[in-house]
This record gives C-alpha cells, sequence and structure tokens, in this order.
C-alpha cells in the first residue's frame, strides 16, 4: 500500500490556469475557474535554503480536477474574487479534502490551519 502520492510521468496541464496577484503569501498560484469561481491553490518550494509559496506542479492540476471529489470541495471552498484574490488552499490541503494520499512532507515545509488561506 502507498503512504504518499506518486506524481504520474506524463504532465497533462488541460487544466487549471497559472494566476499572478498580489496576495500576501504568494505572487503565483495555480487557479481553477468554474463560471465566475475561483479556487486558488498553493505550493511551497525551496532552493538554496530560501522558501516560497508558488503554483502547483503541472503533473498534478489534472489529478485534482478529474478527481472525483473535486467539485463538492470546489462548491464548498471556492468563491468569487475579493481584490482580484481567490480563496486558498495548499496542495496538501486538497489533496487531504480530495481523499488522495499527500505528497511527501518536507521538513522545511511551513503548516498552515486546516482553513482555507
Amino acid at each position: 500500500m502507498r503512504y504518499h502520492f506518486d506524481k504520474p510521468d506524463v504532465a497533462l496541464n488541460m487544466y487549471g490556469t497559472i494566476y499572478e496577484c498580489n496576495h500576501p503569501v504568494y505572487n503565483k498560484c495555480t487557479l481553477y475557474l468554474i463560471n465566475n469561481k475561483g479556487l486558488a491553490v498553493i505550493q511551497q518550494r525551496v532552493k538554496a535554503k530560501v522558501t516560497w509559496w508558488s503554483s502547483i506542479d503541472q503533473n498534478l492540476t489534472d489529478v485534482l480536477y478529474l478527481n472525483p471529489r473535486f467539485k463538492e470541495y470546489f462548491d464548498k471552498y471556492a468563491s468569487e474574487p475579493v481584490e482580484g484574490i481567490y480563496p486558498t488552499v495548499t496542495i496538501r490541503q486538497i489533496m487531504w479534502g480530495l481523499r488522495i494520499k499527500p505528497l511527501p512532507r518536507q521538513p522545511w515545509e511551513t503548516y498552515f490551519d486546516h482553513a482555507p488561506i
């Protein structure tokens, strides 16, 4: 039995777009839009002991969107933008919400509460 999510080998990116905004935590995210409602998803990155939040890996966008529980999760958390900022969740929060085994946790990762950011 797998404990962590194994990323697919093929990186299809048909759903979700890269969105740039002036959020206090990040400046790029992966945005899922349905009609006027949107949900931003972010993933933490690291390089030379510096971390930042950015869009999620391209090979995860379709995995999340095509999950049978995605629409229910989206309806629960998504809304129209407020000053250009959509409700935001981390990749771990949405993976747990969709009941997908999460990515392996790294020791440098920042932890947010279970509520949207």
